[in-house]
């Protein structure tokens, strides 16, 4: 006679059904010796490579280039070079604070920026002459060079309290640049941060410093996403940054030359 017990039921409902067999002692042994959890899903995106970092880093710094060349070689006028500054500052804040991946907000500041500079390289080498923009790129190429041997080297390693002390650097830095520009609409030359003097010289001395430390944060954000696996779309992400600081290197080493160079 079968027994009515309602636990005795529901078990061997649970275990197949009234007519499944019972397990075997190896069977038994085999569900003992299984992990009691499934071993996690693999990523359902392709993690960001070094390459990836470098061959978008080769479209976006080739879509800023073209579009300087083309500013200089059509003579965009400072007006139109400002307003595209303008715009290339605002794309820039939303990538920034955003963390855009997007691609297409990324290469559309690279063109805003690039006919900005553009202009701006034609202006100073109207001014001043001798090659100072090819002196200026090559400037920037020996500071990317060389953070880059240094960062390769760990000379110097980039740390949480580093990461600190640079922006904050950068944000000091920016915020005397705009008491400079207030100051100098009551007294010619403001602080005098932006004059050819000796506060100008050091001033633009410690602005392409800065840019050269966040080179440094730049090679690590890319180093950290690599080994943490981020997505590969995060690789726009780190080119974005590494342009911003090239831009800001080469700016500052071009005004900084045009100190020392004869505008005759």
């Amino acid at each position: 006679m079968e027994s009515k017990n309602p636990v005795f039921s529901r078990s061997r409902q649970q275990s197949g059904g009234w007519g499944a067999p019972a397990p075997t002692p190896d069977q038994l042994q085999h569900m003992y010796d299984s992990p009691s959890y499934a071993p996690p899903a693999p990523p359902a995106y392709r993690a960001m490579t070094l390459d990836d970092v470098v061959v978008r880093g080769f479209i976006t710094l080739g879509a800023l280039v073209a579009a300087a060349a083309a500013a200089w070689y059509f003579e965009v006028p400072m007006g139109v070079a400002v307003v595209s500054a303008i715009v290339a500052l605002v794309i820039g804040l939303v990538a920034s604070f955003k963390q855009s991946t997007n691609p297409a907000l990324i290469l559309a500041y690279a063109v805003f920026q690039g006919v900005f500079l553009g202009a701006l390289s034609s202006l100073f080498q109207s001014m001043f002459g001798n090659n100072i923009v090819l002196q200026a790129v090559l400037g920037t190429a020996f500071a990317f060079g060389a953070m880059l041997t240094v960062y390769s080297l760990r000379i110097v390693r980039v740390t949480s309290k580093m990461v600190k002390y640079v922006v904050g650097a950068a944000i000091a830095a920016l915020g005397l640049v705009l008491v400079n520009l207030i100051l100098g609409f009551f007294i010619p030359g403001g602080l005098g941060l932006r004059t050819d003097s000796p506060i100008g010289w050091v001033f633009s001395i410690a602005m392409i410093l800065i840019g050269c430390f966040f080179l440094l944060l730049d090679f690590d954000a890319v180093e950290q996403g690599v080994k943490q696996g981020a997505p590969e779309k995060f690789a726009w992400q780190c080119v974005f940054g590494l342009t911003l600081t090239l831009v800001w290197i080469y700016i500052e080493v071009l005004r900084f030359i045009s100190y020392f160079t004869s505008s005759d």
